[in-house]
């Protein structure tokens, strides 16, 4: 098949791809490239340039693109990775994913260099105001099937998103998973000395944030309760983490004698195509669901 755009001899698989699906022309790509950008995120994507497209096509790359592409690209053509998309393709022929996997796996160092120091970092905010002006609670869970999220207070699901908006999002399916330092334990009390509060400060604001989610979760209907689960746990509080479904994290540092809303915020999209942070994240996450006790 032959391409229709001015190429080097030097097709990506990515091109030999799109042509067979008729989206090699850049009008067709951008509107096919929105539409699996909203069914990954509930918003639309930002389609890359005529010129930045055509560089896609014939490999005029000097590293991967944007992890956000990336994804979005992966979600358009399902069974190849970002880097082998963007392997040369010289004679058109579109080979077998797990064989190209392999393939790619030994060049993988090469193509993903200009990655390098990024990871799958989509976004790095000074603070956590910062954060939330940038992007919006209801955008961050909107279609959402699984959220878990573990910190101090959880003030983002607990006090900037509507209780409403929560209940209708666990009764139309998804499950809610929040791990709340445990008021009253040690952890608490020393992170309390460690931000300068008050004692009872961070316990009465965490209590408070742990009755709103049990009285939310009481209004439920009991197939609903099932998939919203609370607990608490004890232990030098490092990490506040959102994870939605498997393939964002926003993850925050608490830094001593630092408040949590002053903290650098990262906004982490899951790129397998790149040896990245949102699995490290992930594990946080799960030890101390581990360690945690229901509520």
């Amino acid at each position: 098949m032959e391409l229709e755009w001015a190429m080097n001899g030097q097709p990506t698989l990515l091109a030999v791809l799109l042509e067979a699906r008729g989206l090699h022309r850049y009008g067709a790509f951008s509107i096919a490239y929105d539409k699996a950008a909203r069914s990954l995120d509930g918003r639309p994507g930002t389609a890359p340039s005529r010129a930045q497209f055509h560089r896609w096509l014939t490999g005029d790359l000097r590293g991967l693109p944007y992890t956000d592409h990336c994804r979005v690209l992966e979600h358009m053509v399902v069974g190849y990775t970002a880097v082998q998309l963007f392997s040369l393709c010289p004679d058109g022929r579109v080979p077998d994913p797990a064989r190209q996997s392999k393939e790619a796996g030994r060049s993988a160092a090469g193509v993903a260099l200009g990655s390098v120091g990024v990871a799958d970092v989509a976004g790095v905010f000074v603070s956590r105001p910062e954060f939330a002006a940038s992007v919006q609670p209801a955008v961050l869970f909107e279609g959402a099937r699984r959220i878990r999220m573990s910190g101090l207070s959880l003030n983002l699901i607990c006090q900037q998103v509507p209780e409403r908006y929560v209940q209708q999002l666990i009764n139309d399916g998804a499950e809610l998973h929040c791990l709340f330092l445990e008021p009253g334990g040690d952890a608490i009390e020393a992170r309390e000395r460690e931000e300068a509060y008050t004692p009872g400060h961070l316990t009465n604001l965490t209590q408070l944030n742990i009755d709103t989610m049990v009285r939310l979760r009481d209004r439920l209907t009991q197939d609903s309760r099932d998939r919203m689960h609370i607990g608490v746990y004890d232990e030098t509080i490092r990490f506040n983490l959102i994870l939605v479904d498997d393939h964002t994290c926003v993850a925050q540092p608490y830094m001593p004698t630092a408040r949590g809303i002053d903290s650098p915020t990262f906004l982490i999209r899951r790129n397998d195509g790149v040896s990245g942070l949102y699995p490290v994240f992930e594990q946080v996450f799960e030890a101390i669901a581990e360690r945690s006790k229901a509520v």
